[in-house]
């Protein structure tokens, strides 16, 4: 009897055990931890169903990663700023009438503690360093997630891929991170393939770059990343001024090197424009205006990246300079093609209305 009483009482403290252990598992199961590419270990819920972005490029990753339906509020500067600089946001119109959770904007997006508390997001998506991370965390009591791209405008960086990852891992979206970063990778080998053996220009040059505001022709830099795709380094003549980072050259630089071919940014164009009325001896001495090889791209640089913009003045540049490797391929059906597997619309024909058709600017008539 005894025994039997013994036994029975192992038995009861088994099943107990069990039962908290089990409960233990679930509590533990319920969550997930993720190292951030800021290297900070955060406990996100497993199954995430409401997001906010904040920082920039934040909510573009959302987007490319088909998990728009998420996002629960938006930044004030995703509210007000042109939707043409960019495409996320100009094939989602519907995030212009969400909550607003913040300034939004470089350095200090100025996140609006309590709106953002209210709508109880799951998690935070947030372009910050770890120290902002952590006290946005404290404030709020949101696990908070630190998205990182790399350097300004190159698309294919350790960082952006590792943050299409984590987030991908905490939306429930790896194979769409997967899928993503494959793309990126599958458009760079077929750039460089194309133009690997090519004959290559002896000279070219791209302005009228943004850099922390607008600009004009003398706003260049050496790593281009739509130049360096296609095989262009040494080309490029800014980087005889600087190897690095973004440069303003001299117009007798320009009217010295005299490059074959110049790009320029369609954002930034009326600059260029209202330049030209006032010294048109300079323009009219440059040959690439003389022999109508003057060509437009799009700003892919505003609040961060635009990975599928530069993808597409990628394959534009390419066209331009090697334009028998690139014969069959129809600029507005790829530009199309790569906006709709990055934001989900095909959105040339809108941002061709506003700035212009990627296509040789007529200098002629200015």
């Amino acid at each position: 009897m005894k025994k039997l009483l013994f036994l029975s009482l192992i038995l009861i403290c088994s099943l107990m055990f069990g039962c908290v252990q089990q409960s233990q598992e679930q509590g533990v199961e319920g969550k997930l931890k993720i190292t951030d590419p800021a290297g900070r270990s955060v406990e996100v819920p497993k199954n995430v169903s409401k997001v906010v972005a904040i920082g920039p490029g934040a909510l573009r990753l959302v987007v490319y990663l088909q998990a728009v339906d998420k996002v629960v509020g938006v930044e004030n500067a995703e509210k007000s700023w042109e939707v043409y600089t960019r495409p996320y946001r100009l094939a989602n119109p519907q995030l212009s009438e969400l909550p607003t959770i913040g300034v939004g904007g470089p350095d200090d997006p100025q996140p609006n503690v309590e709106e953002i508390m209210k709508l109880k997001p799951d998690v935070i998506f947030a372009t910050v360093n770890a120290r902002y991370a952590d006290n946005l965390q404290e404030k709020t009591g949101i696990p908070v997630i630190v998205v990182d791209y790399g350097t300004l405008g190159n698309f294919r960086t350790t960082q952006l891929f590792e943050s299409i990852r984590v987030m991908g891992k905490v939306l429930g979206k790896e194979k769409r991170a997967e899928e993503v970063i494959a793309f990126i990778e599958s458009v760079v080998k077929d750039l460089e393939s194309r133009t690997k053996n090519a004959e290559k220009p002896n000279k070219i040059y791209v302005g009228a770059l943004g850099f922390k505001g607008q600009h004009g022709i003398t706003s260049t830099t050496c790593r281009f990343p739509p130049f360096e795709v296609n095989n262009i380094t040494s080309e490029n003549i800014a980087c005889k001024v600087n190897m690095t980072a973004h440069v303003f050259i001299d117009k007798e630089f320009l009217l010295k090197e005299q490059p074959e071919f110049i790009f320029l940014d369609l954002g930034n164009l009326f600059l260029v424009k209202e330049d030209y009325t006032k010294d048109r001896s300079f323009y009219q001495s440059l040959n690439a205006f003389k022999n109508g090889k003057v060509y437009g791209i799009y700003s892919f640089n505003f609040y961060n990246t635009n990975v599928e913009q530069a993808l597409v003045d990628s394959y534009w540049v390419g066209k331009v300079l090697y334009p028998e490797k690139f014969a069959e391929v129809d600029i507005k059906k790829k530009a199309n093609e790569i906006y709709e597997f990055f934001v989900g619309k095909p959105v040339y024909e809108q941002i061709s209305a506003k700035y212009g058709e990627l296509g040789a600017i007529d200098v002629g008539s200015w």
